[in-house]
């Protein structure tokens, strides 16, 4: 008895420690789960004032932690998926590169929501040009370490432009090799580098080396503010759209419901696809959603062709409907007028 105690003594803290370990110790995979249903009376103000009509419109999130050994094993549950690191990061290269994306993606749906809500409603509004934000930089670019995605382009030698094409036309009229001044925007503060143009393999010009956005921003008559603090991507701009044009126009569209969806949005009122949509179904059940708007997205056929099993969206969120056996509706939304056009509707 006395040797199989000391055995058990012995055993039982290296079992805990490998326990431990394998919560505590991180590795390159992450699992995505569902997140939350936020509810936007609480995120957006417009004239200064919350949203205080009955029911909620939500936008819908999904979760990524990175796993340890043991939580990897997850990825078995349902609705919860395991994702390689290239999965979750793409073309980026580092974390705080993948965070300013998802602030970009999400700025830029605020932007296109308040854009498309004010024109919709009728409200005066004006956007401005910010500069070029950088979304990459190319490893061969003499620009790389310099700049960094999330960086706001405000001047090139001393010249500023109105747009990303000006930008790119007074880039492509020098010679490659050439040293450009470039003024940049970082953390709220401008900085100065320099660097010589290389030549692009997409057209032999000259060029810096990154790939490129506008930066705008709107400015409102009527004040708007949407506090997006902790939410990444671009996948709210439906919802953020609808809480808008309602408090704008002083409509009752959700008649005490509390509506969910997801989706993209650009300034002309298209709906896009988004990932993790099965994920976001559960969140807003669990959030007790009575009607849930998912993008009806068209694939093209030669993707089709490719990937045959490659659904839209609103086939994905019917059958994670199906599988949680709620009585969520599941709402087809192609535009934005597609999702006032049902609420009008069924009220």
């Amino acid at each position: 008895m006395g040797n199989k105690s000391k055995k058990i003594q012995i055993i039982l803290p290296i079992v805990v420690l490998l326990l431990i370990l394998g919560v505590v110790i991180p590795i390159p995979y992450y699992i995505e789960a569902p997140g939350a249903a936020v509810h936007l009376n609480e995120l957006v103000t417009v004239n200064n004032k919350l949203d205080d009509e009955k029911g909620s419109f939500m936008l819908t999130t999904v979760s990524i932690r990175q796993a340890t050994p043991l939580t990897y094993f997850m990825r078995f549950l349902p609705f919860h998926e395991g994702l390689s690191k290239n999965d979750l990061y793409g073309d980026t290269t580092s974390t705080r590169e993948f965070n300013n994306l998802q602030d970009y993606y999400m700025t830029s749906s605020v932007n296109s929501a308040i854009e498309l809500a004010y024109k919709t409603a009728g409200a005066e509004y004006q956007q401005n040009y910010k500069g070029v934000y950088v979304m990459s930089v190319i490893e061969n670019s003499k620009f790389k370490g310099k700049l960094e995605p999330g960086d706001t382009i405000v001047s090139l030698d001393g010249n500023s432009f109105k747009s990303s094409q000006e930008f790119i036309d007074y880039v492509k009229e020098k010679k490659v090799g050439t040293t450009i001044q470039v003024v940049y925007r970082r953390d709220g503060k401008e900085n100065t580098v320099s660097a010589p143009l290389i030549k692009l393999e997409t057209d032999k010009k000259a060029g810096l080396g990154i790939s490129l956005v506008d930066d705008t921003e709107i400015t409102t008559t009527i004040p708007v503010k949407v506090n997006t603090d902790e939410i990444g991507g671009p996948s709210a701009g439906l919802m953020f759209s609808l809480e808008i044009y309602s408090q704008l126009k002083g409509v009752n569209l959700r008649n005490g419901r509390q509506i969910a969806g997801t989706g993209t949005i650009t300034s002309d009122g298209e709906v896009g696809r988004i990932g993790g949509i099965d994920k976001k179904v559960v969140a807003a059940d669990k959030e007790g959603a009575t009607v849930f708007f998912a993008p009806n997205d068209t694939i093209d056929p030669k993707i089709k062709k490719k990937y045959p099993e490659l659904k839209t969206n609103y086939q994905e969120a019917q059958e994670a409907a199906k599988k949680i056996k709620t009585d969520m509706k599941i709402i087809p939304v192609k535009t934005f007028q597609d999702a006032i056009d049902y609420l009008e509707k069924n009220k």
